[in-house]
């Protein structure tokens, strides 16, 4: 999963992890959505909202909303140190750190929630009720997809869909214009189904996700805080094969 390009050959493990990754981070945003009313696994819409408060003069909320997207950074941030900082020394990539931090994230929100710091599940929606759990679900998300992005040499992020809808576009256009001879045509359709299979595996995990934090309420986040674990577990075992494929590519 953290070696993989989009233009080598797909492997069904690669298959599964890839759309399970962008399943978690559907379940995530569900659960961000649900506990919060914000969402959380892309930073757009903190920016709309932002603007929308600033007007109404709610300067709290306006100012407590435009931090959070800081905590997205951070798990960025974080990635970039621990994955593209070791490759470019030709050192071995933390994939599992960066995995195994997210999945601490997850748990804490769902000790702290349901150790009730964030007021009963869906009703805290001031700023000042829920920002630690924006935080971590955000520092989460970020922390993901800074560790897909950098494994798929920026080809693929997964917890937003905004760029990779447009990927599709563009993609789907190439197909109908490549002719199959072109050595091109059979990569831009393995392109394609990634990109279409990460985009319907975040939908199923907001689906799938939004019933069990109904039923679990911050409970949820358990769900979720495992499955990044066990990316992390994928990382460790897959650590080794990386440091030797990048360091052959160098």
């Amino acid at each position: 999963m953290y070696s993989h390009k989009l233009h080598q050959p797909l492997t069904p493990k690669i298959i599964f992890n890839w759309f399970l990754m962008s399943f978690n981070a559907g379940s995530i945003n569900a659960g961000g959505f649900l506990s919060t009313g914000r969402f959380v696994s892309h930073v757009t819409g903190f920016s709309t909202l932002f603007g929308v408060n600033l007007i109404k003069r709610n300067f709290t909320e306006a100012f407590g909303i435009l931090f959070i997207p800081l905590f997205f950074l951070t798990g960025s941030f974080v990635a970039g140190l621990l994955v593209d900082r070791p490759l470019y020394h030709k050192k071995k990539a933390h994939f599992d750190y960066v995995m195994g931090i997210s999945g601490l994230c997850l748990i804490t929100a769902g000790f702290t929630g349901v150790f009730s710091k964030f007021g009963a599940f869906g009703n805290a929606h001031e700023i000042t009720e829920n920002f630690f759990l924006l935080a971590l679900t955000c520092c989460a998300c970020g922390l993901q997809n800074g560790a897909l992005t950098s494994s798929s040499g920026t080809s693929v992020r997964t917890t937003h869909l905004t760029g990779l809808t447009t990927d599709l576009g563009l993609g789907i256009a190439k197909v109908l214009t490549i002719r199959k001879t072109d050595e091109g045509y059979s990569r831009e359709r393995r392109s394609n189904f990634l990109r279409l299979g990460t985009i319907i595996s975040f939908v199923i995990g907001s689906a799938v996700g939004a019933w069990f934090f109904i039923q679990l309420k911050y409970h949820g986040f358990f769900i979720c805080g495992l499955i990044s674990f066990y990316a992390s577990w994928v990382g460790r075992r897959e650590k080794h094969a990386i440091h030797e494929i990048h360091q052959l590519e160098a």
